[in-house]
């Protein structure tokens, strides 16, 4: 493969967007880090204001429009209710370990979102892509050894404690990113913000009367216990509104590569900020983490060019020899068009209409000489 072939406008266009996600995520976990210093423990009051903005905000927009639903409403309930509990493990584990072993430790959800993809959108991976997902699980496994051997550092207060609440909470990301891949390709980015937003904002609700109310009572607001706060929920904020983007684009798996790369900001901030000594295994794992993204997201117009491709071909061995020219061009655009609204043929669309097989290419001459000549 050339490094043309490797550096596609697709692979920039989603590694950018991924690293902007990243930033996000990497300011969120400093605002937690933040918060837990000050021994404010309050992760789902954290959460509840994003959402009350992605319902403002979106629901504001789906009303003015007047959209119907396109998906069912207890989907959204069942999304919700993950997305709550998963923002409340992993940020409750800012409590237990470091902010570079909790960034680290999120890519346990990148197995988990490859399995869901497969068993439940069929998705399929090429050996290149597996390849480079078991670089970056190879992080995750000098991350949770360096904690279980090196417990006395200054890295949190029971770290295999923080540890499994960071692997729980990933998996429960898994399950919502792929929820949320499912959603955005076959209802609408906004329906899904809103409803996200709406039950989120009900469920978190109602956990912070169970379970944080006493804990919100007992806050001292200043302006260094403030910014953190709304910060989080602002970077939240856009950091959900832009996901279901890079979802639409490239897929869960990339989502959750590309945030690997927050573990980079995290060990900055964990040096400068905190003058936190960082143990020698994470930058073992840093080099694995950047690696393993390169060798998953490189050159994937290629493998969807080759997909398309086959995807094609084998419609075209189904299909009549006895069709003349004209007939035959009608039909694939009448497949191109069919194929555009189905979850997981966009690359094969891409394919027909960029007139990238060459069968198809000659079908479409020659029914423009037949209307050609008819006229």
């Amino acid at each position: 493969m050339s490094l043309k072939q490797f550096w596609t406008k697709k692979t920039l266009v989603g590694l950018g967007l991924g690293q902007f996600l990243s930033l996000l995520i990497t300011s969120t976990g400093f605002s937690s880090s933040e918060l837990s210093n000050r021994g404010i423990n309050a992760p789902t009051s954290q959460s509840f204001l994003n959402y009350v903005l992605l319902t403002v905000v979106y629901g504001s927009v789906m009303l003015y429009k007047r959209q119907a639903l396109k998906a069912k409403w207890y989907y959204y309930v069942v999304l919700g209710l993950v997305d709550v509990e998963a923002n409340y493990l992993v940020v409750k584990a800012y409590q237990y370990t470091s902010i570079t072993s909790v960034m680290l430790l999120d890519c346990w959800s990148i197995p988990s979102v490859m399995l869901l993809t497969f068993i439940f959108l069929k998705t399929k991976y090429r050996f290149r892509k597996i390849a480079g997902v078991i670089v970056c699980v190879a992080g995750l496994v000098m991350v949770i050894f360096s904690d279980v051997h090196a417990g006395d550092r200054s890295g949190g207060r029971d770290p295999r404690k923080g540890d499994l609440l960071v692997i729980a909470g990933a998996t429960l990301y898994a399950i919502s990113n792929v929820s949320e891949e499912f959603l955005v390709k076959n209802a609408n980015r906004v329906e899904l913000m809103s409803f996200l937003g709406l039950f989120g904002a009900i469920i978190s609700a109602i956990q912070i009367s169970i379970i944080e109310r006493n804990e919100l009572k007992s806050i001292h607001w200043t302006a260094g216990a403030a910014f953190p706060f709304f910060g989080f929920s602002l970077a939240m904020f856009l950091f959900y509104s832009f996901v279901p983007v890079l979802l639409k684009m490239s897929g869960s798996t990339m989502l959750n590569l590309s945030l690997l790369t927050s573990d980079m900001w995290a060990v900055i901030i964990r040096i400068f900020a905190y003058h936190e000594k960082v143990d020698w295994m994470y930058f073992l794992a840093f080099a694995a983490v950047a690696v393993g993204l390169v060798i998953y997201s490189g050159g994937d117009k290629e493998e969807d060019q080759h997909q398309c491709i086959a995807g094609v071909g084998d419609e075209d061995a189904g299909r009549s020899k006895h069709f003349d020219e004209e007939a035959g061009f009608d039909n694939i655009n009448q497949e191109a068009i069919a194929g555009s609204s189905k979850t997981g043929d966009t690359s094969k669309h891409d394919c027909i209409t960029n007139g990238k097989i060459s069968e198809t290419i000659e079908n479409k001459n020659i029914g423009k000489d037949v209307q050609g000549q008819k006229s």
